[in-house]
């Protein structure tokens, strides 16, 4: 017998790619049960089987940062409960981060996929669910985005709950008006310019003595701890505000603004799956 939950919940985290750098994302969650009945007449009861998961993937997926660790390009140390990792891009650049070891999450994978997250799903379901559950099957799946969208990280030092975590992000739709009107062509541009991007702010750059040319490094303290973030500067943005989803909002509408005064802008920034923030100017 097989029992199913499609889109359970989603995760909004960040991870390593050899290439293309600190990504943020937003995974959908399915996840398939298979087994026989008990004497209830169930594979499993839904709600051990969506309180299980969910607690899985809202405390080693959401809001951290995804590292593979049987990739080659990444060389981690630890620290009483900081984790410092240094991973080296292609083209011989590279990432550094440190943070406590909770927010991180090292999957045993050279890469980070879908397939490969959800192996280390299943593994690790095997040892919360029943035994009479024979199979497990997790997928992960993206939101169908009818247009442009971008993927950003970023870390939020204010925030008393998760957001503070220097490197996690979200894939995100856009939409931009111009004049009341819808203006494919901005919201093209700014896809473009915000795609596989660290958002950071001016006030938690914080340079040390070894920070190398062509690079930013973001420093802070948060509730949860330390937090830094190297990375090279090609693959950031700067705010000089802090960069909630509602600050991006209006740094986007601003620019335009500012650029071309005689049209009005109304910028809807998503953060992740059906949350944002709007501004007109």
């Amino acid at each position: 017998m097989l029992l199913f939950v499609d889109n359970l919940t989603n995760s909004d985290f960040s991870y390593l790619h050899p290439v293309r750098g600190l990504l943020g994302e937003t995974w959908l969650s399915n996840i398939e049960l298979e087994g026989e009945l008990d004497e209830q007449g169930m594979v499993c009861d839904f709600g051990i089987v969506k309180s299980t998961t969910r607690r899985l993937l809202d405390d080693a997926i959401d809001h951290r940062l995804l590292v593979p660790a049987r990739s080659n390009n990444l060389t981690v140390r630890e620290e009483g409960d900081i984790t410092h990792l240094h991973w080296r891009l292609a083209d011989g650049q590279a990432i550094d981060h440190s943070s406590p070891s909770g927010c991180i999450t090292l999957i045993d994978a050279e890469y980070i996929t879908p397939e490969s997250v959800a192996r280390w799903c299943e593994a690790e379901l095997r040892k919360r669910l029943p035994a009479t559950v024979r199979r497990i099957g997790v997928s992960f799946s993206v939101e169908a985005i009818d247009g442009p969208y971008y993927q950003y990280s970023h870390g939020l030092k204010k925030h008393a709950g998760k957001c503070q975590r220097i490197a996690h992000g979200h894939r995100s739709k856009i939409q931009i008006q111009r004049d009341e009107q819808s203006a494919p062509d901005l919201e093209q541009q700014w896809a473009e310019a915000l795609r596989d991007i660290y958002i950071g702010t001016h006030a938690d750059l914080h340079p040390a003595d070894d920070t190398p040319p062509g690079y930013y490094r973001f420093a802070y303290e948060a509730a949860e701890g330390q937090f830094s973030l190297q990375l090279p500067q090609r693959f950031c943005h700067l705010l000089d505000s802090d960069t909630t989803v509602e600050h991006i909002a209006r740094h986007i509408a601003e620019t335009l603004k500012a650029e071309k005064p005689q049209n009005t802008y109304k910028v809807r920034a998503y953060e992740g799956l059906g949350k944002g923030a709007v501004v007109t100017r």
